[in-house]
């Protein structure tokens, strides 16, 4: 299981999530933070932290907002890009 940003950070990128991750697994993008799910390491410091609540346990994420467990691992496979084009993708570019 991974920590996953959801659409509620599409456009406000607070970012005090980024000062409590002990790995700095948060990257910051265009549009939204996003948590890299390869190095998080599960311990949950970000969830609380977040000001707008776009902050969940994959297993808990509310179901409308599943397709950003994509968009946090679009960061693997090309970075900043990938991000903004998997957003691009979920709820036709959220």
């Amino acid at each position: 299981m991974t920590y996953v940003i959801a659409e509620p950070c599409i456009d406000l990128k607070d970012k005090t999530c980024i000062d409590v991750c002990p790995v700095d697994c948060i990257y910051e993008t265009e549009r939204m933070l996003v948590i890299d799910p390869v190095e998080c390491i599960d311990c949950g410091a970000c969830e609380p932290e977040c000001p707008v609540e776009a902050i969940y346990p994959e297993d808990a994420l509310p179901e409308k907002w599943l397709p950003f467990v994509a968009v946090n691992a679009a960061w693997v496979d090309g970075g900043a890009e990938a991000v903004a084009a998997a957003l691009s993708q979920v709820n036709g570019n959220a």
